[in-house]
């Protein structure tokens, strides 16, 4: 899998991590399901927009880039993404992006006229099936100055200016265009036909479009699947920084834990608008919590539940039709569902095993309530023992006082729990605690 990673121009908002959350859920469950997924996942580090915001805050282009690229990797550990097989630079890749320029002019695509070099778009007669483009009503976003002799034309290499970072190469110093860059790095590590390529639904044109022709054009079979990722949105616009409309991430990280968060954007289907309202991600929460804290019941009740080998047929079959997680997390609720019921009737195997199934199903999604420290941390478990031992005998106590219609100590005892985070639900088969924040 190649995945368009982030132009590191400024920090993360949500609507730039969902891509890589919704990449990292299709390649743990490919590796669920027994493939070796070897995936490569960018950072595009030179840009003009890096250029121009690193020149107005009066910090060299590298730091400012830097600085970014460390911000993005925070985001992606703190939501629970898999570290990449590789994580490349453009900047280190400038030789593979001479050697496929090379390719091209020898193969009559690509023309260098003033410093500058052309991927010449009408010798290729497939440019725009990926995107559905009509060639002749293509605009790349580029100004038409310069040698282009088609406008139709996208650049590949760029001509040195002053003051610009740039690089030596057959047709003088300058810097690589953006669509060369992932195209390079893809082959150079997955080579020249490799199974997915992902990104964001911005991307189709002109990035994956340039992409595929230069790919094509050069010899390369290239991705043999394109899979896009939907936008967050907010007021029906992309959230992007040029309209202001950007959530970062450290911010949301202060209002909801990471695995919220994260839920949050993986439970809509990866091809479905996500349309941001603070409504919306209490919900999310809310129904993380579910989980979660039917996982901890069981837990401090029977044991930590470990992982079932298996996950139930209709998650799998969920995940299989284009990743359809909005389905698979249905299947995850069901299973709390039940397995509180069977936890309310005492049904001490029957709670367990649905644990270990709710356990299974949220790994594959990157949503483990017990993953992370949880099942690990040998010294969590002995406190949440002692915890359990403690609220146990004060439920004891307190059933004692209600069988006596003593309910004011009753009462007295319910508020002691709650002032100290635990909250205490009477029901038929009788007292269950949850730790408040669970």
């Amino acid at each position: 899998m190649y995945v368009c990673g982030a132009t590191v121009q400024g920090l993360p908002h949500i609507g730039h991590v969902r891509s890589g959350l919704n990449y990292d859920v299709l390649r743990r469950w490919l590796a669920y399901s027994g493939y070796d997924v070897l995936l490569v996942r960018n950072v595009t580090d030179i840009d003009d927009k890096i250029l121009r915001k690193s020149e107005a805050a009066g910090r060299p282009w590298w730091e400012w880039a830097a600085t970014h690229e460390r911000a993005f990797s925070a985001a992606y550990d703190a939501l629970g993404c898999l570290p990449p097989s590789i994580e490349p630079r453009a900047t280190g890749h400038i030789t593979q992006m001479v050697d496929l320029i090379e390719r091209l002019i020898e193969r009559g695509h690509a023309y260098a006229a003033g410093g500058d070099v052309y991927f010449a778009v009408r010798t290729l007669p497939e440019y725009g099936t990926l995107s559905g483009q009509k060639v002749d009503d293509v605009h790349q976003g580029e100004g038409e100055a310069g040698g282009k002799r088609d406008p139709l034309d996208f650049t590949l290499w760029k001509a040195a200016k002053a003051g610009e970072p740039s690089w030596p190469t057959p047709w003088g110093h300058g810097r690589p265009g953006w669509h060369l860059e992932c195209s390079a790095m893809a082959t150079a590590y997955l080579g020249p036909e490799f199974d997915i390529h992902g990104g964001g639904l911005d991307l189709v044109f002109p990035h994956h479009e340039n992409e595929r022709a230069q790919s094509h054009a050069a010899g390369d079979p290239f991705a043999r699947f394109w899979l896009h990722n939907a936008w967050v949105t907010m007021g029906g616009e992309k959230m992007s920084k040029s309209l202001g409309n950007t959530l970062q991430i450290e911010a949301l990280l202060q209002r909801v834990r990471p695995a919220e968060l994260r839920y949050y954007l993986v439970g809509p289907h990866y091809r479905s608008a996500i349309e941001y309202s603070d409504a919306a991600l209490d919900e999310a929460v809310a129904a993380y919590r579910r989980v979660e804290s039917f996982v901890n019941r069981v837990r401090e009740r029977h044991g930590l539940p470990d992982p079932s080998p298996r996950v139930p047929a209709e998650f799998a079959a969920a995940l299989d039709d284009d990743l359809g997680t909005p389905v698979a997390l249905g299947v995850v609720h069901k299973l709390v569902r039940e397995g509180n019921t069977a936890l309310d009737a005492g049904d001490a195997r029957a709670a367990s095993e649905a644990a270990s199934c709710v356990r299974a199903t949220t790994g594959v999604l990157g949503l483990d309530p017990l993953a992370a420290g949880g099942a690990a941390d040998q010294s969590a478990d002995v406190a949440r023992q002692a915890l359990g031992t403690l609220v146990e005998s004060m439920l004891e106590r307190r059933q004692a006082a209600r069988a006596e219609r003593d309910f004011a100590t009753a009462d007295r005892l319910r508020d002691e729990l709650l002032a100290a985070g635990v909250a205490v639900e009477d029901g038929a088969g009788g007292s269950t605690w949850t730790l408040k924040d669970a």
